[in-house]
């Protein structure tokens, strides 16, 4: 096979592919994604919230057992992960 007709092989091959893709992307259906937007619950004031866990921070290891302090890293989590906590409902 000489160089002539291999590069008209490539040639129809790139023009057939071209042809495909341009026939698949004008085929195709233009779905709108609906976009809507997530309420979360009103957990609490974030100002709060923030001092009270800057309060944790700074108690150290004996935050793990105060009970303010169990219960900011709760709300916290929830508002983080947006679940509802037990005690919103």
């Amino acid at each position: 096979m000489d160089g002539k007709t291999l590069a008209r092989i490539g040639a129809v091959t790139f023009v057939a592919v071209a042809i495909t893709a341009t026939v698949i992307e004008l085929t195709r259906t233009n779905e709108t994604m609906e976009i809507r937007a997530v309420s979360r619950p009103h957990v609490g004031d974030p100002g709060s919230l923030r001092a009270t866990l800057r309060h944790c921070r700074d108690m150290g290891e004996a935050a793990g057992r105060d009970a303010s302090c169990l219960k900011a890293w709760a709300e916290n989590r929830d508002r983080f992960l947006g679940a509802t906590s037990p005690e919103a409902h």
